[in-house]
């Protein structure tokens, strides 16, 4: 890759990393605080203080991601990971205090309605910490520590994540209510499937083995009215030892009925598997050198 390519690049996952962390930062001054919903990690925790203080919420989370940054650093790629993820945590700190001071936006809340609170707060913050992900930073918070328990001590991130906010609200459910607590449950969740669709589509592309006695056949026409790529695998039957070609290609969601129609027509007893890809890279799809 040029010079050039990696500077652009670099200067596109730093105005992501603002963006997504500006989108958190009015997320939960819009949705979150008014409904009393714990957003978890840190920010939660923050949020549980300013119930009872005065102190700002967004200078909470910058001073209790310090030590985090510091463990982050230590254990999680130093400089590359810190600078992305520290502008991530800055943003944020400063949107959520800076929102109800500049009137913005309705810091009293657009809804009453703890339900639509809870989703359009998941789907917004959901939506910036997508982006910062894909900016290859994180939001500091629970991130590093889910990150730190992945790394050292083989727990799987989805894992370290609930294990890290489910204290949180469970702390939430004391002091702001059982009703909230079960709600911000709702937003995790929620936010935590809107992050993974912004970061790896939404499962758009579809994979598929075919074994059959027509591997010719099947490979022209998928090659000649699909245009699309098939590679020769070779299998083995377990049970018969006989050797049987296998096909391996790739398609989108809306060619799946088209390539099941060839090779119904072609060898209705041949064996067809469909799996579900998160993104394909190379000619006839994405292309590798603009993937994030």
């Amino acid at each position: 890759m040029k010079v050039t390519d990696r500077i652009w690049n670099s200067i596109l996952d730093y105005l992501l990393v603002v963006l997504g962390a500006a989108i958190q930062g009015i997320a939960l001054r819009l949705f979150l605080v008014p409904a009393d919903l714990a957003s978890g990690g840190v920010s939660g925790i923050a949020q549980l203080i300013n119930h009872y203080t005065e102190w700002p919420i967004g200078l909470m989370v910058f001073l209790g991601n310090i030590p985090l940054f510091a463990l982050g650093w230590r254990f999680l790629g130093g400089s590359r990971f810190a600078l992305r993820s520290a502008l991530a945590v800055a943003v944020f700190s400063l949107v959520t205090d800076l929102v109800p001071r500049l009137h913005l936006l309705p810091t009293a809340g657009i809804t009453d309605d703890i339900l639509l609170n809870s989703l359009y707060g998941a789907i917004v913050s959901g939506a910036g910490y997508g982006l910062v992900y894909r900016a290859r930073a994180t939001s500091g918070g629970s991130d590093i520590i889910a990150r730190i328990l992945t790394h050292f001590r083989g727990i799987p991130m989805s894992q370290s994540y609930v294990a890290v906010d489910a204290a949180v609200v469970l702390a939430a459910g004391f002091v702001f209510g059982w009703k909230q607590a079960l709600y911000a449950l709702i937003t995790l969740y929620v936010s935590g499937i809107v992050s993974e669709t912004i970061l790896e589509g939404r499962g758009t592309v579809r994979t598929v083995l075919i074994v059959t006695s027509e591997a010719q056949a099947i490979s022209e026409r998928v090659m000649d009215e699909m245009e699309r790529g098939v590679t020769f695998l070779q299998g083995r039957g377990a049970y018969t030892g006989g050797d049987r070609p296998v096909l391996y290609c790739v398609i989108t969601r809306s060619e799946v009925a088209q390539l099941k129609a060839i090779v119904r027509e072609a060898d209705p007893q041949a064996f067809v598997v469909i799996g579900d890809a998160y993104e394909a890279l190379g000619e006839g799809f994405k292309s590798l050198a603009h993937a994030p």
